[in-house]
């Protein structure tokens, strides 16, 4: 097999996405990506979607725009939601979205949706759907403060980083602690193998 790199025997792998904590699970699973390529779709949710439906949406979506672009190679794609009950919280772009973020989730449980889609060279494609229970202690106000003052919540789902500062308000996790991060590593490396991702790439066995 002649890869889209043009490597014989070595497919490349995309990750159809810009986020750092992606690109920083894969590779700690022993796959990181060859390339990059983020796909630019439009992530507003539909007229009564539910949480769920929109992170499978989503990680297909872009799953699918990445491979039109790079045939030849596996595309791994993943969208991150955050939910209380029925309603999504927003990827945080502003001081005012962050904080009413924080409002809603402190002292509250809340889940955590990622959509996971990888499709292979040969078009064949998988998905999956995590979903994690995240539990919130009651922010004080000067916990609330400072982190807002941080800014770490910019451009996270739900206005937080579980892996950053915000993992001190976190007391407990019911499900998968990576599928929170941004990537839930057990479920995406399972999906590549099943499509037939040479296994030799994650332990460095390559020929």
């Amino acid at each position: 097999m002649t890869g889209a790199n043009g490597v014989i025997g070595r497919p490349q792998l995309v990750l159809a996405s810009a986020s750092d904590r992606r690109v920083m699970l894969l590779t700690q699973a022993g796959l990181a990506p060859d390339l990059v390529a983020p796909a630019d779709v439009d992530e507003t949710p539909l007229t009564g979607e539910k949480p769920a439906d929109l992170a499978s949406r989503l990680a297909d979506l872009k799953a699918r725009r990445a491979s039109q672009d790079h045939p030849g190679a596996f595309v791994i794609a993943a969208d991150t939601v955050v939910a209380c009950g029925r309603r999504c919280l927003p990827k945080a772009e502003t001081l005012e979205q962050a904080r009413a973020c924080l409002e809603r989730l402190s002292g509250r449980r809340h889940d955590v949706i990622t959509g996971v889609a990888v499709i292979a060279p040969d078009g064949r494609m998988a998905r999956r759907r995590v979903e994690t229970r995240v539990t919130f202690k009651r922010l004080s106000l000067a916990e609330m403060q400072g982190y807002l003052a941080s800014g770490e919540w910019r451009g996270k789902a739900g206005g937080y980083a579980i892996q950053g500062l915000a993992g001190a308000f976190i007391p407990d996790i019911s499900g998968s602690y990576s599928a929170v991060v941004g990537l839930p590593l057990h479920e995406a490396a399972a999906m590549l193998e099943g499509l037939g991702f040479p296994p030799g790439r994650r332990w460095g066995r390559e020929r």
